[in-house]
């Protein structure tokens, strides 16, 4: 089921829970009927709060040795070729930050 489906499925149980809360109110104010139709809302509001979270879950990166290995190399190189190291490092960190947004 897509995240569309979900968030209009919960929609229609929205509706019906607020509705169900206003008219058992109204009419003879059970609170039975009152608080079922509030669990009903819940159970709408927790299928998209749910559903949200597992559709927007992003793999835990796994830390590459040899990856970071040959970036520390290239700085290396660029520091033995004449560049700042502190100014090389600081680079790097932006860049990473960039690429986690």
């Amino acid at each position: 089921m897509s995240l569309k489906v979900l968030r209009g499925l919960a929609a229609v149980l929205w509706v019906i829970g607020i509705a169900g809360m206003i008219i058992s109110s109204v009419r003879g104010n059970n609170n039975g009927w009152v608080v079922f139709s509030g669990f009903v809302t819940l159970l709408g509001s927790l299928s998209v709060l749910v559903g949200s979270a597992i559709a927007h879950a992003e793999p835990i990166e796994v830390f590459d040795e040899a990856r970071a290995e040959q970036l520390e190399s290239t700085i290396n190189e660029l520091v033995v070729s004449g560049a700042d190291e502190g100014a090389v490092r600081s680079l790097v960190r932006q860049a990473i930050r960039l690429g986690r947004r």
